[in-house]
């Protein structure tokens, strides 16, 4: 008798991911259907990842990227996405288009390519979503929260308001950008974030975004959207299902919101 070994034999799916973080495997896997793999590369490059030419006419693959494509270009996947919101959003407008262009050449493949920031704004219009409450995680810098609201309104996305998520009382005398580094990662709560959301959420809101891949969250995806009555987005969520499509994939997954679900 044989046994469930998590074969990719729907799909194989591969994600460059941050190298220090464990959320967006984890929540991955909860999430993808049966017969659907998940294969991360991890990079240690700064956002953006790929950074801008001078003159703007495209991007430049780091060795953590490039060293990805050879490996991922062998392993016959589906898609792949670069799974880091930071890059997109300090990226801006036009740098999720130049990567994916940059990557594909790098892949040698016909795989899917996609960027979470693409996939965010395209969970956004399936949802019906012009007006999210943006939620990011407590150690983006002010300087990553402005780029963030900066690139959804770029692409026609205005938030009816933001949260950066309060780290709580142990963390809060440390600066947002050195959160990650003493361990808040590995130290997230996903029922006060909850309680967060439901209590901040503006009446003017007409779904809620939560950036950030290495940002635990997708736990209350479903609770979230039966007490406030509106869909719930997040980032590795919105990859998925993205990533999905691209392979052709369009088993509803339950428990995770209605992007999934439908």
């Amino acid at each position: 008798m044989t046994r469930n070994d998590n074969w990719g034999w729907r799909a194989r799916i591969g994600m460059f991911i941050v190298g220090s973080e464990a959320v967006p495997e984890a929540e991955w896997w909860a999430m993808a259907p049966p017969g659907v793999s998940v294969h991360a590369a991890r990079v240690t490059a700064k956002a953006p990842w790929a950074p801008w030419r001078a003159d703007r006419s495209g991007v430049d693959l780091p060795d953590d990227l490039l060293r990805g494509c050879r490996q991922f270009g062998a392993m016959r996947l589906s898609a792949v996405v670069l799974g880091h919101t930071s890059s997109s959003v300090v990226g801006g407008k036009g740098w999720d288009e130049a990567v994916v262009e940059a990557l594909r050449a790098a892949l040698g493949t016909d795989a899917g390519v996609t960027t979470n920031g693409l996939d965010t704004l395209d969970a956004l219009r399936a949802s019906g979503i012009d007006h999210p409450f943006l939620v990011l995680p407590p150690w983006f810098p002010d300087g990553t929260v402005e780029a963030a609201l900066r690139y959804y309104r770029d692409h026609g996305i205005a938030p009816a308001g933001h949260l950066r998520a309060d780290p709580g009382r142990q963390w809060r005398d440390l600066p947002p950008g050195d959160l990650y580094g003493h361990g808040l990662g590995f130290a997230q709560e996903i029922e006060p974030l909850h309680a967060q959301i439901r209590a901040a959420c503006p009446t003017g809101a007409d779904g809620v975004l939560i950036g950030g891949t290495g940002f635990r969250c997708v736990g209350i995806i479903e609770a979230l959207e039966q007490d406030l009555g509106l869909p719930v987005v997040t980032a590795n969520q919105a990859s998925l299902w993205r990533c999905l499509r691209l392979a052709g994939v369009r088993t509803p997954v339950a428990g995770y919101g209605r992007l999934l679900a439908s």
